[in-house]
């Protein structure tokens, strides 16, 4: 099987099940950020996370292949594929924030994103899962529900944000916190 198909060539693209929609179609604008996403996972794994943050995120991008193959898929009952993601799923997110979350100090002020390779990576993959949701948001008003993929992706980006906490405090880095210089001393 080749690679390419010059179908792209002209700004189209198919569809599983074959219909033909544009490039920038909102099911493409979400399952290709949410790709993009995968990739910074892909990314952070590459480098040195712990290893309950190496396991949870090889779950995640597991399931964010599964919601990609259903977002792919404007029909998927027809071709027999199972639901994106359940409240199973979501569950294990909010345990895993829940779990991190203790171990940190209770945030009182805005932080900035960075501190250690993996945290900033980390935040970059939220940034990208918050803009996924943004287009989810979109194809969602054109198409209607879809499941549980938008609680997961908001819960996604919760975890992503603790887990970078919990990376910089397990490297023993303090996270930078922001000053708000809006307001004049007087």
């Amino acid at each position: 099987m080749k690679i390419y198909t010059g179908m792209g060539d002209e700004g189209r693209t198919k569809l599983f099940g074959g219909e033909e929609v544009e490039k920038d179609h909102p099911r493409l604008q979400v399952y290709g950020t949410l790709d993009e996403l995968n990739s910074y996972i892909g990314l952070i794994l590459s480098g040195k996370p712990s290893a309950s943050t190496r396991q949870r995120l090889l779950q995640i991008q597991r399931d964010i292949f599964r919601i990609s193959a259903v977002l792919a898929t404007p029909d998927p009952e027809k071709y027999g594929i199972k639901p994106a993601v359940s409240p199973d799923d979501i569950k294990r997110l909010e345990i895993w924030i829940d779990e991190m979350d203790a171990e940190l100090e209770p945030l009182k002020n805005f932080i900035l994103p960075g501190g250690s390779r993996e945290s900033a990576g980390l935040h970059v993959a939220r940034t990208v899962c918050r803009r996924a949701e943004r287009y989810l948001a979109t194809l969602i008003h054109a198409v209607g529900p879809l499941g549980e993929i938008q609680i997961y992706l908001n819960r996604l980006s919760d975890l992503l944000f603790v887990m970078a906490r919990w990376e910089n405090k397990s490297a023993g880095i303090q996270d930078v916190l922001w000053q708000n210089t809006l307001h004049s001393e007087k």
